[in-house]
């Protein structure tokens, strides 16, 4: 079985060589060089592949066998349609596609991700501060139970916060979309967060909130997110394919817990195997508890500081050989 086979949408797009180059990988088609030496002589391109018949392939030449099996297989490929991010289920599946075959995430290569120093007194991150304990006030401790509404304010919060201590530090705007549609070759479907660079329209960094229980599927499904917003920005550049690389940057939480993703075509990295926790609890709230108060705000501080070093990364416009050197140095301590 082909893993990760192309869809209907990416073959409709292969030019006859990129067709040729495809058919060749597919083993059970049994095909030879004379065969796609006819399929080059016709320039048969993916969509006439999509729609071929057997009266069609017996005119150019083909005899009963090779007919039988061109045609199922493009039957076949017709019908393979793009997959919701929702029905994405197995965090192992994913991970396949970049050579780790395991549900364990510490096998996902490492990367040191850039961070930006907050001072205490920033104003944004005192309003961070204050609007969480707000919120504590008004919905108590937030637990795994919690729902996701109630999770989504303390998300929205750290966000929110972190975009706008990027503006400061820069000169870029960041946009946050809510249930933003991300639609690439394979997968589609809203993310939970998109932030966005506004000048140029670029998704940077993309954002799954699942509760703990969800955490494979939710890393699966980010992933596969990530992998969709590079051909959303493909498609809004204009620079010639040889010379597009870029990364993009995940975020994986359950509004406690925080992990973090570099992701370029073919690799992906994991910053953090233990997450980066925030409690949202009671106590903090409770000025006797000093303890748990400084916690909060330490580990918010954290967490923020990883968001906000990863937004003026992004902001920065280099080119695509730059890019690659510096994905390097992020990955230069994995083992």
């Amino acid at each position: 079985m082909e893993n990760n086979p192309p869809t209907s949408d990416e073959i409709h797009e292969y030019d006859t060589e990129k067709l040729i180059e495809y058919l060749q990988t597919v083993k059970k088609l049994k095909l030879n060089e004379k065969h796609f030496e006819i399929i080059r002589k016709v320039e048969i391109a993916g969509e006439n592949f999509l729609k071929i018949t057997e009266k069609k392939l017996y005119d150019f030449g083909f005899s009963f066998g090779p007919v039988e099996r061109i045609v199922n297989f493009a039957k076949e490929c017709s019908e393979r349609k793009r997959q919701k991010y929702s029905s994405i289920r197995s965090l192992r599946d994913v991970l396949k596609d970049y050579g780790v075959d395991s549900d364990d995430i510490s096998r996902i290569p490492s990367f040191e991700p850039q961070t930006h120093e907050i001072q205490d007194n920033d104003e944004y991150f005192q309003n961070c501060i204050n609007n969480i304990l707000i919120r504590i006030k008004i919905y108590g401790t937030l637990s795994p139970n919690s729902n996701e509404k109630i999770r989504r304010e303390f998300v929205s919060t750290i966000l929110h916060t972190a975009l706008r201590i990027a503006e400061a530090s820069t000169d870029n705007i960041f946009n946050m979309a809510v249930e933003y549609e991300v639609n690439g070759k394979k997968y589609y479907g809203p993310t939970d967060y998109a932030i966005i660079e506004s000048k140029s329209g670029n998704l940077i960094c993309i954002t799954e909130d699942k509760i703990d229980k969800s955490m494979q599927e939710g890393f699966a499904q980010n992933i596969r997110q990530l992998e969709s917003s590079h051909d959303v920005n493909k498609k809004k550049r204009k620079r010639d394919e040889n010379e597009d690389f870029d990364y993009l940057y995940g975020i994986f939480t359950s509004a406690r817990e925080w992990y973090f993703l570099l992701h370029n075509p073919g690799e992906i990295s994991l910053s953090n195997v233990t997450p980066f926790v925030i409690e949202y609890c009671k106590e903090a709230w409770n000025k006797e508890s000093n303890e748990y108060g400084l916690l909060c705000k330490k580990n918010t501080k954290k967490v923020l500081s990883i968001i906000v070093g990863l937004l003026v990364d992004k902001a920065v416009d280099i080119e695509p050989e730059a890019k690659r050197i510096k994905v390097n140095r992020f990955r230069s301590n994995d083992n």
